[in-house]
């Protein structure tokens, strides 16, 4: 028997990345899985691989989750787990505290503040009315603890779905719901994503791409990158009996990175 035997569990952002990582770890301990994503053709590709379902899903879009939400209800009678993984680290356009775009700032911020916010509302409503149990976690990052002040919309962001992550821990204990809420923090991750950042950073600073990832390695004090398996054990975890008494938690994997930052 796994870990999720028999759990269903919703993972945004899950056709790369940390969300494909998560979504195929909690398959392999038996969980039913449904990924969504704007990316149909690797959603749907990684869905046809595990048994899973795919929805096509842009998480700011208030009408297509409670669609979804009542999708994988009348599917499989429930929702057990919710990973708010889908999330955005920042556009095109200059990131720091001055020359911020407004339109930028707002898209990240809808993304990765406001699709938790509506993920958790529609889901917990679920899993309050169909028997009042369930783990979401929503991902945080190392950014929300420290300055990003080459990337303000990013941690303010991820520093709100901290608190709200809190926020909705307590609601849930006074709603007299055994619903459990999370956030997980990750380092430097090296993902697709973080292999953008990486690239960014090397142009606006005007060095190579391996000095780049070198400034990176430089501030992990056990000077490696995380791999996607390290974030998707940590939500394992947590979305596992083992971590019933857990709520209202931020669970920091970053290789010791906020201890000198």
């Amino acid at each position: 028997m796994g870990r999720l035997q028999g759990k269903v569990i919703i993972v945004t952002g899950g056709a790369a990345g940390l969300g494909k990582a998560m979504a195929e770890r909690v398959h392999q301990e038996g969980a039913q899985v449904v990924i969504t994503d704007l990316d149909i053709a690797n959603g749907q590709k990684l869905a046809d691989h595990l048994g899973a379902v795919f929805f096509a899903h842009d998480v700011t879009d208030e009408t297509r989750w409670a669609q979804i939400v009542d999708a994988v209800v009348t599917q499989f009678g429930r929702i057990d787990g919710l990973i708010n993984n889908a999330g955005l680290s920042a556009l095109k356009g200059p990131a720091d505290p001055e020359n911020a775009i407004w339109d930028d700032w707002d898209k990240v911020y809808k993304v990765n503040m406001g699709g938790v916010f509506l993920g958790c509302k529609y889901v917990v409503k679920e899993m309050a009315r169909t028997g009042g149990t369930g783990s979401i976690i929503n991902m945080s990052s190392i950014g929300s603890l420290v300055p990003t002040p080459f990337l303000t919309a990013y941690g303010a962001s991820k520093a709100a779905v901290a608190h709200f992550t809190r926020s909705l821990a307590l609601h849930c204990c006074e709603m007299g719901y055994a619903i459990r809420s999370n956030s997980i923090h990750p380092g430097q991750v090296y993902t697709p994503m973080y292999d953008e950042l990486i690239n960014r950073v090397a142009r606006e600073h005007s060095v190579s791409v391996e000095q780049a990832t070198e400034l990176f390695l430089a501030k992990i004090p056990m000077k490696k990158f995380q791999e996607p398996i390290d974030i998707a054990n940590a939500a394992l975890f947590l979305l596992s009996d083992e971590s019933r008494y857990i709520t209202g938690s931020s669970l920091v994997v970053d290789g010791g990175m906020t201890l000198t930052n």
